[in-house]
Formats: structure tokens, sequence, C-alpha cells
């Protein structure tokens, strides 16, 4: 039997493998680089996943961290809450009682800052006039009118006019005071004002006492170089002597209103226009008077009042040429007022534009030049003035007078108007260097007596030094 020997059985398989080698090589070189492909895909993967599991593990701790430092931060908002709530309560109720403290051992309060300091506020108007007109206005007359000293129009030529000096101050924190001189044509010096006035009383009380301008009317309170034409108008000529002050007391109610109102009275001594001889042991005049006014719209705003006047005149005289015409009687005057004023938007530093008017009722009736009568007397005026750019302004006036016939035995007499009705047409254009200095220029039309007077008036009006404000 044939055999193999292990050596042949070994050259065998050899040759056999070598036989087949080029495909085993082919095959065992694929795998290789699959197996290199897959340990480098797992390497890349892993290495990814590695990064995304940090990435994560550390946003969880981020998150972890920042909602423990939330909580934290809400725990010490809330305890410094309780703290500072505690802290201000704490302060209040020290500062309260401080407080109280000091309230309770404070001196009286000082009295306020005056216009000067410790002295008081010295002012001065200077009033000049030039006046050129068609007839000496010297020995006219107001006809149908028993009119004072002081009615008249103004001298021809140069003048003074009305210039001023005056003093105020705040005396202590309840009073303040007020003194004024009054410098004339010629050269006399008269106290024009002279008063205290109350500060600060409750419920909108007011009190003046001394020598003061009558609250009555629109105009006459106001000193003339506050008036909007050079001159009074002719009512305030004819009934009040120009304008009506004397000595007294004055008592004044501002209601607790939106709306203003003000209410006032006054007892006086009587001496003064149309009053004389200080009747009824020097209580010779009482008045009574209501304003009442209110902003229309943001341009527009106004006034208006009734004013009442009962005075009794014992031995006043009426000049007219040479005679004097003694009065004693009562007077009884009604005065109402209305006064309308316009600035676009509530500013009149450009334009501006008052309108004014006033209607006034009296009766007189007693003894004149010894002769018992009975009279009524009217008048009115209307006047306008409108700035109509800066620093520039004209405006315009007219004024009507009218009086009862006094009886057959006064024919002839100052009370007798002949037949004539007083009235006054005026015109004024007016240039303003600043709220301290005026030049105006004014022609008037005047036919108060029985011969017309045509009147051009040149004026300038200074003031220097504090002053008070200029009424509505």
């Amino acid at each position: 039997m044939f055999r193999l020997s292990r050596f042949s059985i070994v050259a065998i398989v050899a040759g056999m493998l070598l036989a087949s080698s080029p495909a085993l090589a082919d095959e065992t070189a694929d795998l290789a680089a699959i197996k290199a492909q897959l340990n480098t895909l797992q390497h890349d993967y892993g290495a990814k996943i590695r990064a995304l599991e940090s990435r994560l593990a550390k946003a969880e701790a981020d998150a972890k961290a920042a909602r423990a430092a939330a909580a934290d931060a809400s725990k010490s908002a809330s305890t410094a809450q309780a703290t500072a709530q505690t802290a201000t309560i704490t302060a209040d109720q020290s500062t309260a009682a401080l407080q109280q403290a000091i309230a309770d051992n404070a001196p009286p309060p000082p009295p306020p800052a005056s216009n000067n300091s410790f002295n008081p506020g010295i002012a001065a108007v200077l009033n000049g006039m030039y006046v050129a007109s068609s007839h000496d206005p010297k020995n006219s007359q107001i006809r149908g009118f028993a009119t004072g000293d002081e009615a008249g129009l103004p001298l021809r030529g140069f003048s003074l006019g009305e210039s001023e000096v005056s003093l105020a101050a705040n005396i202590d924190p309840f009073l303040s005071g007020f003194l004024d001189f009054s410098m004339k044509d010629d050269n006399s010096l008269s106290v024009e004002e002279a008063y205290i006035q109350t500060k600060d009383l409750p419920y909108g009380l007011s009190l003046k006492a001394g020598r003061f301008l009558s609250g009555i009317g629109y105009l006459n309170e106001r000193h003339s170089h506050d008036w909007s034409f050079s001159d009074a108008a002719l009512p305030y000529r004819a009934f009040l002597n120009s304008q009506y002050g004397d000595d007294g007391l004055q008592v004044r109610w501002l209601a607790p209103t939106d709306q203003f109102l003000e209410f006032g009275a006054e007892v006086f001594r009587g001496d003064a226009y149309p009053a004389a001889g200080a009747a009824h042991t020097g209580q010779g005049t009482v008045t009574a008077f209501v304003h009442t006014g209110n902003d229309i719209n943001e341009s527009s705003s106004y006034l208006a009042a009734l004013s009442y006047l009962h005075s009794r005149a014992d031995g006043r005289d009426t000049i007219a040429g040479n005679s004097a015409y003694p009065f004693t009687g009562n007077d009884d005057l009604g005065i109402a007022s209305f006064v309308y004023k316009w600035a676009p938007g509530g500013n009149p530093t450009v334009q501006n534009l008052t309108l004014s008017s006033e209607l006034f009722y009296g009766r007189e009736h007693g003894l004149f030049d010894s002769i018992a009568f009975s009279q009524e007397r009217f008048g009115w005026y209307a006047q306008g003035v409108y700035q109509f750019m800066p620093q520039w302004s004209f405006g315009l006036r007219y004024a009507d007078l009218g009086s009862s016939n006094p009886g057959a035995a006064l024919l002839g007499s100052p009370l007798d108007d002949l037949g004539h009705a007083p009235r006054a047409e005026t015109a004024l254009l007016e240039y303003d260097t600043s709220e301290f200095g005026r030049m105006r220029m004014q022609y008037t039309h005047d036919e108060s007596d029985l011969k017309p007077n045509d009147t051009l008036m040149f004026q300038y009006t200074v003031i220097y030094g504090p002053h008070g404000a200029h009424r509505y």
C-alpha cells in the first residue's frame, strides 16, 4: 500500500497554498483596510461623544450654580428690604421727634426781608409834561357840575406834572407800611398816601388804615403815573375831583372760590371832595365795592366791579370865575366797571389789548349857595389801548356827562349846564423804553365847557427804585 510520508503531505499543502496565494493576499488586505476604517470611525465618534458629554455636564453644573445664586440673591433682597423698611420707620420717628422738639423750642419767626434789607424801599416817579392848548384852561368849567379844585385840564407849557417819592417796607410778619409824597406843579409837597396794611390774616381778610386812595371804581386806586392816559377821564374829574382819597379804614374779604370774588368796605374822615368838613364826628364818607373776574381762555380775561360812595359835605366850595358857591348836603354815587384784557397765549410782551368802560350815576341834594336843590348826574367813558408791537401802543377814549335841571333858582350857576352836554375825545401814541420808562403824545378835543379846547400833550414818565406790581 502506497503511503504518503509526512514530508510529502507538507509539500502538497505548501504547493496548494502557493497556488492560491494571490487571492488570499488580496482578501487579507481588504479586511485590514475595513478594520482600520472601523477603528478610525470608532475613535472619531468616541471623541465627539466624550466632548458632548463634557459640555452637557458643564451646562448642568452652570445651571445649578445659577439657580443657587438666584435663590441667595432673592433671600438677600428680602432681608435688605425688611432692613430698609425698619430703618425708614425708625428714621421717620426720629425726624418727627426732632421736628417736634424744634417747634416746641423755636423762637418767633423773623420778619420777612423788606425791599431793601432793613431799610425801606425808596422809589421815585418823574412825570414831566409839555401842554399846548387852543384856550387857557385856568378858568374852564365842567358845565352842570359843582367840581373840586383838581377837576380842570393840565396847565399850558412845561410842568413837573405829578411826580412822586414813595417809601415801602415790611414792618414785621403781620404789617407792611407805605408812604407816598406827591409834588405838584406849584412846587407844593403833600402826602398822597400813608398807611399800614395787614399781612396773612386768616379767612381771606385784609385791613388798611391811614390815608389812601379808595378802592371804588377801576382807575381810582391807581396812581396817575399808572393811568393808561395822561389825564383822568372826564367822569373822574367831574364826580371825584380826578381821584378820591382820604384818611380812613378799609376792610377787604377775598372769597375762597375759583372765581375771583372780593368784597370791600371803607369809612373815611370826610375831608376830601365830594365830602368836606369831616361830618358825622370825622366819619363823613362810607363806601362799599365788589370785584369779580376770571380767565375767559388762555389769551383773555375780564374784571367787573360795582362800587358805591356816600358822603356828607359841610361848607364845600365850588370856585367858578371869581365866585365861590358853598354846598352843604349829601352826595351818593354808584359806579359800574368792566375791563377786558387780551394777549396772545397770555404773553403781553409783544401784543396786548385792554378795553375798559365805567358808568357813573350820582345824586346830590342839600343847600347850594343857600338854595335848596336836588340834582341827578350821570356820565360814562370807554377806552382802549392796543400795543401793536413791542414798545409801541396807541389808544382811544371817549367820555360823556349829563345832569338834570337844578331848578329855576340856580339858573346861571355852575349847576346849570346851559343846554350843553360835556364830552371829550382823546387819542394817544406811546413808546415805552422799558417797563420803567415811557414817552407819550396825547391829543384831546375837550367840550366840557361851552368853548371847546384842543390840547396836545407830551409826557415822559420814568420810575426808579423798587415799586409794586401794576394792578390788573
